[in-house]
């Protein structure tokens, strides 16, 4: 089985162009800051409203949702698939495993822009909302990519 060709820098062109509210989260945002770490999978938290206009940029590119958007909506997440793997998580606030409430637009407001290319940017949380959202699950793995991002210098101490 031969897999299709795909293209990451169109992608995020393709999700820049829709205006859709997206964060990649994950470690693919550790990638673009540069740590070395290996991931098979993309990971996005994006506006719960925004669910239609983050599908149709996916569209191109032959990713099908798992989920209509009503049924994302209701569970808070939802996958987009073909030989590549997009969780997206479409809740208002999501809790830290210690409790801590975190919300989208407050993350969405203190996001980062970082050039994958010269032509395309990705949008990150801030590091330490970054931080946050690898508290949602704290696995090990989890807890590896925090003490790796709070090693990262980046002048961003937001």
């Amino acid at each position: 089985m031969k897999g299709t060709e795909f293209d990451e820098v169109a992608f995020f062109r393709a999700i820049a162009d829709s205006e859709a509210r997206a964060l990649l989260i994950g470690r693919r945002a550790l990638v673009v800051l540069g740590l070395p770490v290996l991931t098979a999978d993309y990971d996005f938290w994006i506006h719960i409203d925004d669910i239609e206009r983050f599908n149709a940029a996916a569209a191109p590119f032959d990713l099908a949702p798992s989920r209509t958007p009503t049924e994302a909506r209701a569970r808070g997440r939802y996958t987009l698939e073909n030989d590549e793997h997009v969780d997206v998580l479409v809740a208002r606030a999501v809790p830290t495993t210690e409790g801590l409430r975190v919300a989208f637009e407050d993350v969405w407001n203190r996001r980062r822009s970082h050039a994958l290319t010269s032509a395309v940017d990705v949008v990150l949380p801030s590091r330490a909302d970054l931080i946050l959202t690898k508290r949602f699950a704290s696995r090990p793995k989890d807890l590896e990519d925090i003490r790796s991002l709070e090693l990262l210098d980046t002048g961003d101490q937001t």
